[in-house]
């Protein structure tokens, strides 16, 4: 297996202003043969505010088992949320795509089979990307003679709307405390899906608390109207963030954390009193910044591990997996 780091920006390039240092990146996951593999860009969740360990590396190494060759991507997250995202992970989700498929030779992929799997947040940046792949600027000409629409999307219980239906903390972190009207309808990515919106699988458990079915709903009753080829699987029961909900995510056997750098460096930002938080921002700042050290204690999902063979199978109907 072939690991290695490579950063999406050069420095003069990447301007977030909650940066500190951090520029996002690709981690790879590649198989040691020259055999020609489709791609996947594994796209963690957390809100816009973090990127998940537990949807990331663990992620890459099944679809990784699976036949493909895996790229993990941490973007760019508000964890301070004093810094609207809006379309700077898209960015650098479409960066990413893009460098895939122009390095495919040396990453010994097929351009034509690159995939994107994504989880709640990530899951609205991976549909972000199918939706809006045409409206991304890309000033680099390497990289602009290069497509960014993904060939096949898998989306696991994924923010899809910035309205009614959406995940607070997510909309909050990605537009603003006060985003306009306009602002709202152009993010809820049930209003986006076209008839080149790529082939899509979804999963979502019904009982999910934090991002309410429905948003797999609309997305789903969307590919359905403009015809885009997909499947949606629901499970019974299950809370959110399930990533595998098998036997190493219940034991937070997730691998390297690597995906946590952006905020991390948010965070020393705020202990080193490089940024001062407003009192609001402070309260919410310090309840959840040593989340990620908490111990971890889960159980399986037996209905819900098998999504993953699912949506292999979604895939190799696709074409992407052969």
């Amino acid at each position: 297996m072939i690991t290695k780091r490579i950063d999406l920006w050069k420095p003069e390039e990447y301007t977030y202003p909650l940066g500190f240092g951090f520029i996002p990146n690709i981690m790879t996951v590649l198989h040691e043969d020259d055999i020609t593999r489709p791609a996947m860009l594994v796209v963690p969740g957390g809100a816009y505010m973090f990127c998940s360990p537990s949807e990331a590396r663990i992620v890459a190494n099944r679809f990784y088992r699976f036949g493909f060759n895996c790229f993990v991507l941490t973007y760019t997250v508000n964890t301070l949320q004093t810094a609207p995202v809006r379309d700077q992970a898209l960015r650098d989700a479409s960066r990413a795509i893009r460098m895939i498929r122009r390095d495919a030779a040396d990453f010994h992929v097929d351009a034509g089979r690159v995939a994107i799997v994504g989880f709640s947040a990530g899951g609205h940046l991976s549909a972000s990307v199918c939706t809006l792949f045409d409206t991304v600027k890309e000033d680099d000409p390497t990289l602009a003679a290069f497509s960014n629409r993904p060939d096949a999307a898998v989306l696991s219980y994924p923010v899809i709307t910035a309205g009614k239906y959406t995940h607070q903390g997510s909309a909050d972190a990605l537009l603003g405390f006060n985003p306009s009207e306009e602002d709202i309808a152009y993010w809820s990515l049930e209003n986006q899906v076209t008839e080149n919106t790529p082939p899509t699988f979804l999963w979502h458990t019904i009982t999910d608390e934090a991002v309410p079915v429905e948003n797999s709903l609309m997305y789903e009753a969307a590919l359905r109207a403009h015809g885009v080829p997909h499947a949606m699987h629901l499970f019974s029961e299950g809370r959110h963030g399930l990533s595998l909900a098998d036997e190493a995510w219940a034991s937070g056997i997730f691998g390297d954390p690597h995906t946590l750098e952006p905020t991390l460096k948010q965070t020393a930002a705020v202990i080193d009193g490089t940024v001062t938080l407003p009192p609001e921002r402070m309260e919410n700042f310090l309840q959840w910044k040593d989340a990620h050290n908490m111990e971890w204690r889960e159980t399986i999902h037996p209905e819900v591990m098998v999504w993953p063979e699912l949506a292999r199978d979604f895939l190799k109907a696709r074409g992407i997996l052969k």
